[in-house]
């Protein structure tokens, strides 16, 4: 990774040239004296002459700047807009819009594609079986050589996790931060997986075909994030991956503000800013103001074993939790296998720091007196599996949590998780723990922007057009109304899509169509769809229940008496099932005397078991269980 890091940063380590800016061009034979200026953005929506308002009304799109006169043309002249000969560009939504999660958006110019990010989310209920949930990439697979590389904003797992499927068909080079990279790459190597890994850091710029790419420091809830600036032949396109405006960050590196602002200055064509936290007032928390929390937590119970849950790839929660360690003498044990990978990642690229001595192995912790400890576990979001759910259960079997320990949730729950979160902190409480979590006290701030930080970057940017992404539609739409309350014409304003594809030149957008997206599911290590026949299957199973019919075939072609053999699982209660079964032998008994069988077709014969049978059951307890036959020849 060094000599990759070296070589990118010899090529894209250069200074941003600045823009010349446009010339207006006059009619002095139709229009003279007259003196045109951009308006200045006002930070209010701004008013259309009745005139222009006419004029939009007819087009499919219309540009969000408009024209201030100080002197008034003699004559009431409409000039049309200069037609461009260059080629549109178009943004193509794979995920991360209408849900939270597998974020993936591609963005293409002729014949050159640059996709941003490529994650997961994590399967509901009605995904029986299924462990992860990634992007449908069909259309990057049937432009397979137009794609040029894949821009990570960060490593949380809604934006890289789905990299490892992702890369198995895609042999394209990635582009992140070494933290970021350093996260893929303990994926790729648990998948056996080679990948091309290009390390870049804030201000480098990066020359991909006909886009340049820069990219911007930004704060989030993990090391290594960033924003991206993408000058393409229709005009610059800013991305802000997932962001907040933190003015007292733990690496002591704030958002780029200064940098937004001057390319607002030079003219940003489209904004793609994420809504997470739109429907929130006001600002987001600082990151420092958990620490001072969590500070007056460990000052509160000294002499209590503290066991804090929080997301592993959150490394300045972690850095803050390990100085807290050190200032208050206590050792620091690490509960989950990625708690201990990503600390131990993100130590080696510098962007943590701690005493190794000061951590000791789990089965260590017997040796030191409770106000000694400090336990580090995943499970913030309730994971059945995870160490603090396993604890909760009393299933973890090196440490046995109850009185007199103190446990800390420094996360909030993800939406879906709500149920599972309080449920591990409802069996905390039952086994007489302390807990603490962020409706008590101030242990979890959000990485995401909240409405006055959203209004900054708008203002700072002033966009031509915008499209929010990273949200529900709720989301979406709160934020597009936000965006009009800044100034902007809610015709220059795209709520997008899974499988949008949104085309944009010089003074346009529009709707361009659709393309096939959706989900792929992961199951173990296959991938299938949601038209799976298994998936039915198993959906059917857990919901039906299913009956299974033995039939010996030399009693039925001889002419004997017979009684079919069934087993049934989830379709009746035990105390129904000898009479239930009884009534099923004798529907298909009657059913097949009534069938030819001195030739038979098997392939018949279990049509019509499979026919009476669910008719028989449907009528009994209003359920459609699977029904499996099966033929015994002798």
């Amino acid at each position: 990774m060094e000599k990759t890091e070296k070589k990118q940063t010899n090529e894209t380590r250069q200074d941003v040239k600045a823009s010349k800016k446009p010339i207006v061009s006059k009619d002095l034979k139709q229009i003279q004296k007259k003196k045109v200026q951009e308006k200045p953005f006002s930070g209010e929506k701004q008013k259309r002459p009745l005139k222009q308002q006419g004029q939009e009304a007819k087009q499919n799109v219309v540009s969000k700047k408009t024209v201030k006169e100080e002197e008034k043309p003699t004559l009431n002249v409409e000039v049309a807009p200069k037609k461009s000969s260059k080629k549109p560009v178009k943004i193509t939504f794979l995920g991360g819009v209408g849900e939270i999660g597998k974020n993936m958006t591609a963005i293409e110019y002729d014949n050159e594609i640059i996709v941003i990010d490529g994650g997961l989310s994590f399967p509901t209920g009605e995904f029986p079986g299924i462990d992860l949930v990634v992007p449908d990439i069909s259309y990057l697979l049937a432009n397979k050589s137009k794609v040029k590389g894949i821009l990570l904003t960060h490593g949380h797992e809604d934006h890289i996790g789905g990299l490892p499927y992702i890369l198995n068909e895609l042999k394209v080079p990635v582009y992140g931060t070494a933290m970021t990279l350093a996260l893929l790459d303990n994926k790729m190597q648990e998948h056996k997986i080679e990948y091309k890994g290009v390390c870049v850091k804030p201000k480098n710029l990066l020359k991909i075909g006909n886009f340049q790419v820069e990219f911007i420091k930004v704060s989030h809830s993990i090391a290594g994030s960033l924003a991206l600036s993408i000058s393409t032949p229709c005009g610059n396109i800013i991305h802000t991956g997932d962001f907040k405006i933190d003015f007292a960050p733990i690496d002591g590196v704030m958002t780029d503000l200064n940098r937004f602002g001057e390319l607002g200055k030079k003219g940003v064509n489209l904004l793609l800013c994420e809504s997470t936290n739109v429907c929130r007032k006001g600002y987001s928390m600082s990151e420092s103001n958990v620490g001072k929390t969590l500070e007056t937590l460990f000052d509160k119970f000294k002499g209590k074993r503290l066991f804090v849950a929080t997301f592993a790839s959150n490394v300045h929660r972690l850095q803050q939790l390990l100085w807290l360690a050190e200032k208050f003498k206590r050792k620091v044990a690490f509960a989950g296998r990625s708690m201990i990978n990503v600390t131990e990642a993100a130590a080696k690229i510098g962007e943590i720091s701690y005493d190794k001595n000061n951590i000791i192995e789990m089965d260590k912790i017997d040796k030191y007196a409770d106000g000694e400890l400090l336990i580090l576990c995943t499970g913030s979001q309730g994971e059945p599996l995870s160490a603090l759910t396993r604890m909760a259960h009393g299933e973890f079997n090196k440490v046995k949590l109850g009185e007199g320990d103190v446990v800390i949730f420094s996360a909030s729950p993800i939406p879906g998780n709500e149920k599972a979160v309080y449920n591990v902190i409802n069996e905390l409480f039952k086994k007489g723990a302390d807990v603490i979590y962020d409706e008590l006290a101030d242990v979890h701030a959000s990485g995401h922007a909240c409405q006055e930080e959203l209004k900054t970057i708008h203002a700072l940017t002033n966009p031509k057009f915008f499209i929010p992404i990273h949200g529900e539609y709720r989301h979406l739409k709160q934020h597009k109304e936000l965006a009009i309350g800044m100034g902007m014409n809610a015709r220059d304003i795209i709520l997008p899509e899974l499988g949008m594809q949104v085309e944009m030149g010089e003074n346009y957008i529009k709707q361009a169509g659709y393309v096939t997206a959706g989900i792929r599911l992961v199951d173990g290590s296959g991938l299938g769809d949601m038209g799976s026949s298994v998936l039915k299957e198993r959906k059917q199973l857990s919901e039906e229940g299913f009956c299974v019919v033995v039939l010996n075939m030399s009693s039925l072609s001889g002419g004997a008496g017979f009684e079919p053999f069934i087993i049934t699982r989830g379709v009746v209660y035990d105390k129904e099932s000898e009479a239930f079964t009884q009534d099923a032998r004798t529907v298909i008994a009657s059913a097949l005397r009534e069938q030819d069988l001195r030739s038979f077709d098997p392939n018949e014969i279990k049509a019509n078991v499979k026919k009476v049978l669910s008719n028989f059951i449907f009528k009994r307890t209003k359920r459609r269980p699977m029904i499996l036959t099966i033929l015994l020849m002798a």
